[in-house]
């Protein structure tokens, strides 16, 4: 518990920033094998026991990298969500933030899938990744139980499901684009939006 909040003080400060990001940016170009503390330690501009006195270990500072991604791309989308006033504009919602993201944040990918690959073999990162997908899928789940209930559309599935093959097609279909960037992947776009609108139809 007291690492937990010494970590959670820290993210407050400008250099404990400085050192996610640095890691971030490490697992992302080298992976996590090669984002040692020594590399992000010069990365950040700080020194490599700063890193050890605010988060311990590599894994729980890859855990906040993941969990600030996590947080922050839970917050586009809700907001997002918050104003469509049809189940259209969501589908065109969901299109445009996996664009935007392919486009201008595709280490997000990278680092999430990193953390995936750790989870196999750490216990504690399998026991992290699995609450902040948990998180992420509820939180989600809440904006579009609260769209059903406004009468704004109808869910085909229940709200948890809905939000878990949301963001199981974003991340799959992300990353084959990444994978393969030159290739045309409009029609496989297509076939995941005309998925989620088996599963969310206008009220």
């Amino acid at each position: 518990m007291e690492a937990s909040a010494t970590a959670t003080r820290s993210l407050e400060s400008d250099k404990a920033q400085r050192i996610v990001e640095a890691m971030r940016e490490s697992v992302a170009q080298r992976g996590v094998a090669g984002a040692t503390f020594d590399h992000v330690a010069r990365r950040a501009g700080v020194s490599r026991g700063l890193l050890h006195y605010y988060f311990g270990t590599k894994e729980r500072l890859l855990t906040e990298v993941v969990r600030r991604d996590c947080d922050l791309r839970m917050g586009v989308l809700e907001a997002q969500l918050t104003q469509a006033a049809s189940a259209q504009d969501v589908v065109e919602l969901l299109r445009l933030t996996l664009e935007d993201m392919v486009r201008d944040a595709p280490d997000f990918f990278t680092v999430v899938f990193e953390f995936f690959t750790l989870s196999r073999r750490n216990d504690e990162v399998a026991a992290e990744l699995a609450d902040l997908l948990r998180r992420t899928a509820e939180h989600v789940a809440k904006v579009l139980r609260a769209k059903q209930e406004e009468g704004v559309l109808v869910l085909r599935a229940e709200p948890e499901a809905v939000a878990e093959i949301l963001f199981a097609l974003g991340d799959g279909i992300g990353m084959r684009m990444l994978v393969d960037p030159d290739r045309d992947w409009s029609e496989t776009v297509r076939a995941g939006l005309l998925t989620v609108q088996a599963l969310i139809a206008d009220a």
